[in-house]
């Protein structure tokens, strides 16, 4: 990897950071302004005190442990998937240069053996398409796009785990909003109407878990279209690079060779005899 490869890769984590990360602060800005206009009444009897942050997210009560969490893991997965479905990591300009050299010299052989040396999504494809040259075009070209659907389904599933975090965020939210509006009931029924500080203090528990929940599952659904998108529109430029690839192959002279080095386990049926097999 040379340093320009690495100073693109890390500046795009960088970008993809400060986006999720003022997500974030854009979500406890709106959370601690909510609760800023929660109780005047309080802020009129006792002079104006303004809440931090912290303070905010200490009042959400237990929920905000796994919203918590929920949050981190959303920018963890943002990060990660971007840089696992950039063009440095499906297919390095150094390994499609080298693959179409090793076919122009029709050196498929050491072909296979350099993809297999080298793991990448472009690596994986081509090598095993050309485990399967020997049995013809068709199920050449499908094997390739078998392996194209499988690469697909690796990052497919990790952009997966935006939405069931969009999907769960609001519900661990939801808990909060009953817990503290148990809370609420049971300070109103043991000290009444008068109580206000403590009948607050759980209002304010049930508006900063809902409002969290909201917010982290808001931006993960968001990034989970975007980066659902990107991953799209990268696996079709990754089938153009390997289909042209392989694009007027001499299937007519593999046939009957194996190029890759894959175990084979089917075998002729026991009962035909050792004759059979000799044969």
């Amino acid at each position: 990897m040379n340093i320009r490869s690495l100073f693109n890769r890390l500046s795009g984590a960088f970008r993809v950071v400060l986006l999720a990360g003022a997500v974030i602060l854009f979500a406890g800005s709106l959370v601690e302004t909510s609760m800023a206009a929660e109780t005047p009444a309080a802020e009129g009897a006792h002079g104006p005190q303004k809440k931090s942050l912290m303070d905010n997210i200490k009042q959400g009560g237990i929920v905000m442990w796994p919203i918590g969490i929920c949050s981190l893991f959303t920018i963890y997965l943002v990060v990660d998937i971007y840089l696992r479905t950039s063009d440095k990591k499906l297919a390095p300009d150094e390994e499609v240069e080298k693959a179409q050299q090793l076919f122009m010299a029709g050196d498929y052989v050491n072909a296979y053996q350099v993809m297999k040396a080298t793991p990448c999504a472009y690596n994986n494809i081509v090598k095993y398409g050309l485990s399967y040259v020997g049995k013809g075009k068709d199920q050449t070209e499908e094997a390739l796009l078998v392996e194209l659907g499988r690469e697909n389904s690796r990052l497919q599933n990790k952009i997966n785990y935006l939405s069931v975090i969009g999907v769960c965020t609001p519900m661990i939210g939801l808990l909060g909003t009953v817990v503290g509006m148990m809370g609420a009931f049971a300070a109103l029924g043991t000290s009444g109407a008068g109580d206000t500080a403590a009948l607050s203090g759980h209002i304010g528990e049930v508006l900063v878990a809902t409002a969290s929940g909201l917010f982290i599952a808001i931006p993960a659904f968001m990034f989970f279209y975007v980066l659902r998108n990107r991953l799209l529109a990268k696996m079709h430029d990754l089938e153009d690079k390997v289909m042209s690839l392989f694009r007027n192959m001499p299937y007519e002279h593999f046939h009957g060779l194996e190029i890759g080095e894959e175990v084979t386990y089917a075998a002729l049926p026991n009962w035909l005899g050792e004759d059979a097999v000799s044969q």
